[in-house]
């Protein structure tokens, strides 16, 4: 399985700004952006302004590394949302909203959306009742995401458990956190993502 195995901080640097792939760290002194705040390489500083084409490209893989999707995958992501109705980059984020790993992560269970891979791999996670080991599962409206029994007294989850709260609420996420479970009340429409990226973009990357 392809994945990406290089450092996420230099990702955060690239795209200038915080991507918060490492968890805690992002949110402390030592978070690399907050020393050396550009790009990486030998000519980060100096880079001038980017074109039209470099910024569509930027932002699209921006979203790509916030989800953790590699390329072929955001493509296909791409062109199922193209094919609904409604606006393609609204739909573009809903499906990536609904992956299970994202449900994970938005929930509190775990403190990085690569955690929350890791976490959904090792068959930590329950939907609906039964076993999914597998992070692109997309979850339905009504879906009940839970940890499994067995796993609530590893240390990551009392440690969830105990900081419930004081991650942001997500609307259409219904957090129970002393049972470890959440209740996906809905879908998310574009203005309850926050996820920092201009859909736009993309868009217009992938028409031309």
């Amino acid at each position: 399985m392809a994945r990406y195995t290089g450092p996420d901080c230099k990702r955060c640097r690239r795209e200038k700004m915080k991507l918060f792939l490492k968890g805690a760290k992002c949110e402390s002194p030592k978070c690399p952006i907050e020393i050396r705040p550009y790009p990486p390489g030998e000519h980060g500083r100096g880079r001038t302004k980017d074109g039209e084409y470099l910024q569509q490209k930027r932002e699209k893989q921006k979203c790509a590394r916030i989800y953790g999707v590699l390329e072929k995958q955001f493509r296909g992501y791409y062109e199922e949302a193209n094919r609904r109705q409604g606006k393609t980059g609204d739909e573009l984020l809903r499906i990536l909203e609904s992956r299970l790993d994202n449900v994970v992560y938005r929930a509190g269970f775990a403190k990085s959306r690569d955690m929350a891979r890791q976490v959904v791999r090792h068959g930590h996670i329950l939907v609906n009742g039964k076993k999914v080991d597998i992070p692109s599962y997309r979850v339905s409206e009504n879906d009940i995401v839970e940890v499994r029994p067995a796993s609530r007294e590893l240390t990551p989850f009392v440690v969830a458990r105990a900081e419930a709260g004081s991650r942001p609420i997500t609307p259409w996420l219904e957090v129970i956190a002393s049972q470890m479970r959440v209740l996906v009340h809905s879908l998310p429409a574009r203005q309850v993502i926050d996820t920092p990226v201009q859909e736009q973009l993309i868009v217009e990357l992938y028409s031309k």
